[in-house]
């Protein structure tokens, strides 16, 4: 019963959130300790198979490894919404999408225009909203707030996940070596043939085998040149729903308890510079100021150009305004999970920025969170006195 009792915790929305805060502030305190020379080492530690020409450090066992199975259950959320969910329309499907590509946008330029061409590689950072953030601190102090609200966030989030799959798939992709793309097509293709019409009676076994099969096409993406994570994507939408479905509700306590907070931990582990605020690179300023002011006005201005546009007769519950609308902009600038990916690989040639880059995420979320909190706190209030 306890068992039962932890595995519905660790599902929770708000344990995501603590789970990812206490991760990388934990991260950041070791880091600026005694141990952090000592830490770092032990990320960089070389894993792994020469003879199959799969050999990483730690940190990238984590990033390219087990980042995956956070994007497989990405993956399997969209399908879902976007076949049976709240986006499952391009009425339902508009609002939200049109405030994610503004909610995208505005952020990217923004960080443009303070970070400069020299570190313009990095725009995708400023870009994405995390998930289990987001509707963890919904979850967490927004008791009272209307339903509408949460899934406009959440259609958002999801939307905004696919830009940044996109993103990944196209900008960090340097060389491709089309033998080993076409064994991992090949993999992700039999991975869907044994989840959809394969003939395997016995569930363990066809769960083996859909394992050994995934773990195949991991490996071949990894050999091909594109971000590994894309093989989690690539199997979430391709597994029959029922099973995919399945798959994630399992998985989920995993990836929450162990996966994310993992990841969080290890991007989080950086030296904080000892230089004036002045001195730190237009990088770092470009993604503070990116997330929660670029997230703001994008949405807000997308949004409100679609409510505008929009008919009487054709509101819905993926369409808010006003200070609702604003709420959930505020919240969506909490970047975390996907950004710190992003940063890695924006900056992954130079150490310095990197950190700097890391710390400009922690500290846009962070202010994202402050903001955004009030922001919940307060409607919430408002709600909870029209009941």
């Amino acid at each position: 019963m306890a068992r039962v009792s932890m595995r519905t915790i660790f599902r929770s929305e708000r344990y995501a959130a603590l789970s990812l805060a206490g991760a990388a502030i934990m991260g950041l305190l070791l880091a600026n300790s005694v141990a952090g020379p000592g830490l770092m080492e032990l990320l960089h530690t070389q894993l792994g198979f020469p003879a199959l020409s799969l050999e990483m450090s730690i940190s990238h066992w984590i990033t390219d490894g087990l980042l995956v199975v956070f994007f497989f259950i990405i993956a399997v959320e969209l399908r879902h919404e976007l076949t049976s969910g709240e986006l499952n329309s391009v009425k339902h499907a508009l609002a939200p999408g049109i405030a994610a590509v503004g909610g995208v946008v505005i952020p990217a330029l923004l960080y443009l225009v303070i970070a400069g061409p020299d570190f313009s590689q990095g725009w995708p950072i400023p870009t994405a909203t995390d998930i289990a953030f987001a509707l963890g601190l919904i979850a967490l102090i927004g008791r009272g707030l209307p339903s509408r609200l949460r899934v406009f966030l959440l259609a958002l989030a999801v939307l905004d996940d696919l830009i940044a799959i996109v993103i990944i798939a196209v900008f960090f992709t340097a060389t491709i070596n089309l033998l080993a793309l076409g064994m991992a097509a090949t993999a992700v293709y039999l991975f869907r043939f044994l989840g959809c019409q394969g003939r395997i009676r016995n569930p363990a076994a066809r769960t083996a085998l859909l394992v050994i099969v995934a773990l195949f096409a991991w490996y071949f993406t990894v050999l091909s040149g594109v971000h590994a994570t894309i093989a989690g994507v690539a199997l979430g939408l391709v597994l029959n729903p029922r099973l995919a479905q399945k798959a994630a509700h399992n998985l989920q306590p995993v990836t929450n308890a162990v996966i994310l907070p993992l990841f969080a931990f290890a991007s989080a582990l950086v030296l904080i510079p000892d230089v004036p605020l002045s001195e730190l690179s237009p990088a770092f300023w470009g993604i503070s100021l990116g997330l929660p002011v670029g997230k703001i006005i994008g949405i807000m201005l997308a949004g409100t150009v679609v409510a505008l546009v929009a008919r009487r007769g054709e509101a819905t519950e993926t369409l808010i305004r006003g200070w609702d609308l604003l709420t959930v902009a505020a919240v969506a600038g909490i970047g975390f999970t996907v950004s710190l990916l992003m940063n890695e690989l924006a900056f992954a040639q130079d150490a310095a920025i990197r950190d700097e880059g890391v710390l400009g995420v922690l500290t846009g979320s962070a202010i994202a969170i402050v903001i955004g909190g009030v922001l919940v706190i307060i409607r919430a209030r408002h709600y909870r006195k029209k009941h």
